[in-house]
C-alpha cells in the first residue's frame, strides 16, 4: 500500500473535542472528505473498547484503501489488524515495535527536537511527526512548542541524512494556518510531506467539507506565494531599468496602503503615501481587516506602540492579508529593548507570514535570535559590524523566513535570500526626523502590491525614490535643518515619481547600488 501522509488525521474522542458526535461518523466523513491516514487515539479508554472502535475505525479506513494507526498501543494495533502504530518518546521503543508488528507495518513516532527525529530516523522509523508547532488546548508546555522554524530546523538536518523518512507536522494546525506551515517550514532539499490535524476535523461541524478544505489548501501554494514565471534579474544594471516601470504601475494602481501604526508617524505615513501615488488608510482595529485586504493592497505592521490589544489586533490583520494575497511588511520596531518586545516579535513571527522584514541591524538580530545586547530604544546602536557581517544578516533572515529581508543604517542591506545588495542611498537627515523608517516602510508595502513577482525589486525600486528624493531634499536651498527638510522630502517625492511618469529618468543616476556576496572574502 502506497502511504499518502498529505492530510492525516488524528482522532479525539474527548467531550471537548468530538462533542456529542459519533466518532466512527466523523471519521469516514472525513475519509471521504480527503483524509488520506488516520490514526485513533483515545487515551482514556479500556483495551476491550480500543478494540472494538479499532476494529469499526478500520473497516471504514480499509474500505478507502487508507492506513490506520493506533495511538500508543502495539497490542491494540495487532489486534485490531491496524497497518501500524504511532508512538511518543516515552512509549514502546522503534526497535520492539517491530518484532511484534508485522514486517511491513508503519511506525511513526514524535520529535520535537533534531536529535530525536535523527535517533528515529537511524531505528527505521517511517515517518516523524514533528512538534508541536502551535500551541493547543491540549499543548500549552512551551518546551515543546517548536514553531515553524523549528520545523524546518529539522528538516534541514533529516535533509543531511543518508536515511531518508517521511515527516508530518503537528500541533494546532489548520485551514487559517497549513498552507503558511508548509510553505515556511520547506528546507533546501526537503520538505514536509504532510500535515496532521485533529480538531480542526473532529470538531467541525461537517467533517467532510472541512477535510476537503484542507484538502484543497494543502494541493495549492498560499497566496502570498507568488512566484514568477521569469527567472529574477541579479545584475545591478538589469534591476535599475525595470525600476521606471514599477513607479509607474504604482501610479496607476493607487494601491491602498494599510498602516497600523503609532499615532506618532500616521501623518507623516499618509502624507508619503499620497506623494508616491498610493491610497493610504491608517486603521489599527484588527476586525477592519478582512474587508480592507479583499481590495488588493498592503499592510504595514510597525510595532511601535505594544500592548496586548494591539498584539491581537496585528494578528487578526496579518491573517487575513496572508489569506487574500495581499503583502505585508513587519517593522519590528525596538525589538530588542524589553523582554515584552522580544516576546512580541516571536508572537507576530510565529502568527502570519511577513513578505518583509524591515529592520536596523538590532532589530534584525532580535528577530534572527541574535541579539547580543539589550536595545536602549527604537535606534539601533552603534556597529562595528562589516558589509559582509550585515549582508548576512538579511541572507539568513531571508532564507529563515523566505521572504525579502531589509537592514537599514547609513547602509542599507537587502536580500531575498539569493540576492544581496547594498544600497548607499539616504541623507543624515532621516535619522533626525522621527518615523523616516516607518514610512519607509509605508513605500515598500505601497511598491509591493505592483510588483508581486519579484518582491526584491519592488523593496529595492521602493528604497531607492525614498533614499534618492531625500537627498534631493537635503540639498535644497531653503532646506536649514530637520523642520524643513520634511516638506521638502514630500515635494521630492512627488517630483521623482512625476519625472519617472514623463520618461526624466536622471534621478536614477544616483542610485549607488552594489550586488554583494556575503560568503566572499572581504577585499
Amino acid at each position: 500500500m502506497a502511504i499518502d501522509y498529505s492530510l492525516y488525521l488524528v482522532t479525539d474522542s474527548t467531550k471537548a473535542i468530538l462533542e456529542d458526535k459519533d466518532l466512527a461518523a466523523v471519521v469516514r466523513e472525513a475519509v471521504e472528505g480527503g483524509v488520506t491516514i488516520v490514526q485513533y487515539r483515545d487515551k482514556t479508554s479500556e483495551t476491550a473498547e480500543l478494540i472494538r472502535m479499532g476494529k469499526i475505525l478500520h473497516s471504514i479506513t480499509s474500505a478507502h484503501n487508507i492506513p490506520l494507526l493506533i495511538n500508543d498501543r502495539v497490542d491494540v494495533a495487532h489486534a485490531v489488524g491496524a497497518e501500524g502504530v504511532h508512538l511518543g518518546q516515552d512509549d514502546m521503543d522503534i526497535e520492539t515495535a517491530k518484532l511484534l508488528l508485522e514486517p511491513n507495518a508503519i511506525i511513526g513516532i514524535t520529535c520535537s527536537t533534531l536529535e530525536e527525529a535523527r535517533a528515529a530516523t537511524k531505528a527505521g522509523a517511517s515517518y516523524l511527526g514533528i512538534g508541536t508547532v502551535f500551541a493547543t488546548p491540549t499543548k500549552q508546555n512551551t518546551k515543546s512548542i517548536i514553531g515553524v522554524h523549528g520545523t524546518r530546523a529539522i528538516l534541514e538536518g533529516l535533509s543531511a541524512m543518508e536515511e531518508r523518512v517521511n515527516t508530518v507536522a503537528i500541533g494546532g494546525i489548520n485551514a487559517s494556518n497549513v498552507q503558511r506551515v508548509l510553505y515556511q517550514s520547506k528546507a533546501i532539499s526537503k520538505c514536509l510531506d504532510g500535515v496532521a490535524i485533529v480538531s480542526g476535523i473532529i470538531s467541525a461541524a461537517d467533517p467532510r467539507a472541512a477535510a476537503a478544505r484542507l484538502q484543497g489548501l494543502i494541493a495549492e501554494p498560499p497566496a502570498f506565494a507568488i512566484v514568477s514565471q521569469e527567472s529574477p534579474d541579479t545584475s545591478v544594471q538589469d534591476l535599475l531599468a525595470r525600476v521606471p516601470g514599477v513607479i509607474t504601475k504604482v501610479v496607476h494602481e493607487k494601491p491602498l496602503c494599510h498602516n497600523m501604526t503609532n499615532l506618532v508617524v500616521q501623518n507623516l505615513a499618509a502624507n508619503v503615501a499620497h506623494a508616491i501615488g498610493a491610497s493610504p488608510i491608517m486603521a489599527n482595529f484588527g476586525e477592519e481587516a478582512e474587508d480592507l485586504a479583499r481590495n488588493g493592497g498592503s499592510l504595514v505592521v510597525n510595532m511601535g506602540t505594544v500592548t496586548p490589544d494591539g498584539i491581537a489586533n496585528y494578528l487578526l490583520a496579518i491573517q487575513a492579508y496572508n489569506r487574500n494575497g495581499g503583502p505585508v511588511l513587519f517593522d519590528p520596531v525596538g525589538a530588542g529593548a524589553t523582554k515584552i518586545r522580544r516576546e512580541a516579535v516571536k508572537s507576530l513571527i510565529g502568527g502570519g507570514y511577513f513578505d518583509v522584514i524591515k529592520g536596523n541591524e538590532s532589530e534584525i538580530k532580535t528577530v534572527l535570535g541574535q541579539a547580543d545586547q539589550q536595545q536602549k530604544g527604537v535606534d539601533s546602536s552603534s556597529s562595528t559590524a562589516s558589509n559582509r557581517d550585515k549582508a548576512l544578516l538579511v541572507q539568513e533572515l531571508a532564507l529563515k523566513e523566505r521572504n525579502i529581508a531589509v537592514l537599514t543604517g547609513s547602509t542599507d542591506y537587502l536580500s531575498d535570500g539569493t540576492r544581496t545588495y547594498m544600497i548607499s542611498n539616504g541623507s543624515p537627515y532621516l535619522s533626525k526626523i522621527t518615523g523616516s523608517g516607518c514610512v519607509l516602510g509605508t513605500t515598500i508595502a505601497a511598491y509591493l502590491v505592483a510588483n508581486k513577482p519579484d518582491k526584491l525589486l519592488a523593496t529595492l525600486a521602493a528604497m531607492l525614490v525614498f533614499e534618492i528624493a531625500a537627498e534631493r531634499a537635503s540639498e535644497r536651498s531653503d532646506v536649514k535643518g530637520p523642520g524643513t527638510f520634511v516638506p521638502a522630502f514630500l515635494d521630492e517625492l512627488c517630483n521623482v515619481t512625476g519625472e519617472t511618469l514623463k520618461g526624466n529618468l536622471k534621478w536614477l543616476n544616483a542610485a549607488k547600488v552594489e550586488a554583494i556576496d556575503p560568503h566572499a572574502a572581504e577585499a
